[in-house]
């Protein structure tokens, strides 16, 4: 994949799969450490050890619409070849946590692309679903911003008769998502 948020995209469907009510996904940057964490964590339904060790062979899929699964052995394969890490916790019963960390420095570092679009897109397809999408970012003056945007909070606001797919729903959370990484990337003074 070309971009760190179509991985996502990936990981994100993975949980809607396994059953998860609510995904979390987290986006770290620190740019004094030179690190750049992604998570994704879900209560679906967890795996089993050897389930987890299967996930990561790009030969296995749970999928019937095709024979491959890419999205965690390329998640992995491409925090691996920054110098990062990679990392699956999940337990059965109880959900799941990928962690990937990528050295955004290394020649072989991918874009994270449209992480806020990936975010706005799985909420207003998924509408049934929660999410909890955080960014944070450490500046290279040590300067720390960051956001959060929790579906949940966003029904309290809303009430039962408006759906987060709702088209002024839908407009909301873009600008919200864009006005935010605006500010959030914006150079320190």
């Amino acid at each position: 994949m070309r971009e760190l948020s179509l991985n996502v995209m990936d990981i994100a469907q993975n949980s809607i799969s396994a059953g998860a009510s609510l995904i979390t996904i987290r986006v770290e940057e620190d740019r004094p450490a030179d690190t750049l964490s992604i998570s994704v964590e879900d209560n679906g339904k967890g795996m089993s050890p050897e389930t987890v060790q299967k996930v990561i062979d790009p030969f296995y899929t749970t999928r019937t619409t095709r024979s491959v699964g890419l999205g965690v052995p390329l998640f992995k394969m491409g925090a691996e070849m920054t110098g990062g890490s990679f990392v699956i916790d999940s337990e059965k019963g109880k959900g799941t946590t990928l962690t990937a960390s990528f050295k955004p420095s290394s020649v072989d570092m991918i874009p994270l692309g449209d992480i806020s679009g990936t975010v706005q897109l799985l909420i207003s397809c998924n509408p049934d679903r929660d999410f909890l999408f955080t960014r944070q970012r450490r500046g290279e003056d040590g300067t720390q911003r960051d956001f959060a945007l929790d579906t949940r909070e966003l029904r309290q606001v809303l009430g039962d008769d408006v759906p987060l797919d709702s088209p002024d729903v839908v407009l909301w959370i873009k600008e919200f998502l864009e006005e935010q990484t605006g500010e959030l990337l914006k150079p320190s003074c």
